[in-house]
């Protein structure tokens, strides 16, 4: 836990990940010997430990949304319930567990395993800025990517705005099921960019136990977050084959629903009143900007279902 609260107190917005990136590459040169690691012109870090044929991959973000940070901050456990605290400001200071909970499991990983590869991405809270100008080279020989990226504890997330992330083969080999996981879908973060950007394999994205995220109210469950750790550790030790996927995106969402407007609309409601739960300052054009050109439907019935979402949510 000493190694988490280290990371949460290091404040990396997007745009200033300077602090994160030299504290990872000098974790890293002290407790990964022999690891490599180099830094593109955009900030992201690429980190590959051992000499193998494929590599197992971890992915994750080094920027966070907020932006109260005293001086004094400091991560309290209250049984097993991570909070950040300011005794000068008397109030809850959110900890950047997203996504600096993936960060640490990727470190955790780098240490056990003697053949891995991870990269930490700069400006993911902006728009994924960084893993859209990834080195993606650096992924042609993983055997598959693992983002943990999401809040709560049971999401695993297999497809983004209708693109698939992974294979059915890669679903039935990783044993979600025993570590209580489900495969659901889930909203914009580096695997789908890197699967836009033509990553060859299979990615998702997990639950690892942060909660309220791009808020001050922010905490972690330590449990939930061992228990990602100790599923991706899992999936690492028993999934040695490459699994092949090339995302196929469609024209558009209504197209994948048929006649079923009626669940169309309602899974695309679904996905908007997500993203304002992440993104509550995002405006109607930032929505269409998301979503609009995928989902078939006219700017006036668009702005139309959004409206409805955020009457029925009073977002």
């Amino acid at each position: 836990m000493e190694l988490l609260k280290q990371l949460y107190a290091i404040h990396s917005p997007s745009g200033a990940e300077k602090k994160m990136r030299h504290f990872l590459k000098t974790w890293i040169r002290r407790n990964v010997p022999g690891a490599r690691y180099s830094v593109d012109n955009f900030g992201n870090l690429y980190v590959t430990k051992g000499d193998a044929e494929t590599y197992p991959c971890i992915v994750a973000h080094m920027d966070q949304v907020q932006s109260l940070h005293p001086k004094d901050f400091r991560t309290l456990n209250v049984d097993g319930i991570l909070i950040g605290f300011s005794v000068s400001k008397r109030c809850q200071c959110g900890l950047g567990a997203d996504d600096k909970n993936g960060i640490w499991i990727a470190l955790k990983a780098l240490k056990k395993f003697d053949a891995i590869k991870t990269a930490f991405f700069v400006s993911e809270e902006v728009g994924c800025l960084g893993s859209q100008k990834a080195d993606m080279k650096f992924f042609e020989d993983c055997r598959f990517v693992i983002q943990p990226d999401r809040r709560g504890s049971k999401d695993l997330i297999t497809s983004i705005g209708w693109t698939e992330l992974c294979s059915g083969d890669f679903l039935e080999d990783i044993g979600y099921e025993q570590f209580g996981y489900k495969p659901t879908d889930g909203m914009l973060t580096d695997v789908l960019t890197l699967k836009e950007n033509g990553l060859a394999v299979s990615a998702i994205n997990l639950s690892c136990g942060y909660h309220k995220p791009h808020t001050d109210e922010e905490y972690t469950v330590w449990s939930e977050l061992e228990n990602c750790k100790n599923f991706i550790f899992h999936i690492i030790e028993t999934c040695n084959k490459v699994y092949p996927h090339i995302a196929e995106e469609p024209e558009n969402y209504l197209m994948l629903m048929g006649d079923d407007v009626e669940m169309y609309l309602s899974y695309l409601e679904e996905l908007i009143s997500d993203y304002l739960m992440y993104y509550p300052e995002a405006t109607d054009l930032q929505l269409w900007e998301e979503y609009g050109d995928l989902s078939g439907l006219s700017p006036e019935k668009f702005f139309e279902v959004v409206e409805n979402v955020k009457q029925f949510y009073q977002m």
